[in-house]
């Protein structure tokens, strides 16, 4: 079952901060490559108030975004976060991605394998009984590192998904 691999926030208080985005598509090995370098920089030189953030990003599945702040150190100020919204816009730009398709979900096939469509296709998935009650979809709207290790994956009867469809 595909889960995030938080080893890169091991040092990470549980309560971090957490921002997931979807890409519009998946992106490519050499893409997958060039966004990570990127992430990483950004990361390593993120601010707020002029205090370095403790910041990591993940490139996971070839179309989600995992930014997290550890913010016992430093908090993400609406600046800092502006910042990162602004780095992320321009970096899809440049690879010709959109990093802010907040309507394409992700599900667990029957194979194990992450898929992702958009709401059309979803709610078509759920309609013929590809997607069931139980089958687990990827909740991006969680908010902690501590949400993430444990609500990753909830079974679509319980996720916010269910209301879109």
């Amino acid at each position: 079952m595909p889960t995030p691999s938080l080893s890169f926030a091991d040092s990470f208080s549980p309560d971090s901060r957490v921002w997931v985005y979807v890409s519009n598509r998946p992106l490519s090995a050499d893409e997958t490559t060039f966004v990570q370098h990127n992430l990483d920089a950004f990361c390593a030189q993120w601010t707020a108030h002029n205090h370095a953030l403790k910041a990591r990003a993940e490139v996971f599945e070839g179309q989600l975004l995992v930014l997290m702040v550890d913010e016992t150190q430093a908090g993400a100020s609406g600046c800092s976060i502006d910042k990162s919204v602004h780095f992320l816009e321009a970096l899809g730009q440049e690879i010709g991605a959109d990093f802010f398709e907040r309507m394409r979900f992700g599900w667990v096939d029957s194979s194990g394998q992450l898929q992702f469509h958009g709401k059309p296709e979803f709610a078509q998935l759920v309609q013929s009984g590809q997607i069931t009650p139980d089958t687990l979809v990827a909740d991006t709207l969680v908010q902690t590192k501590r949400q993430l290790t444990e609500k990753w994956l909830v079974p679509f009867s319980k996720s916010w998904h269910k209301r879109l469809v």
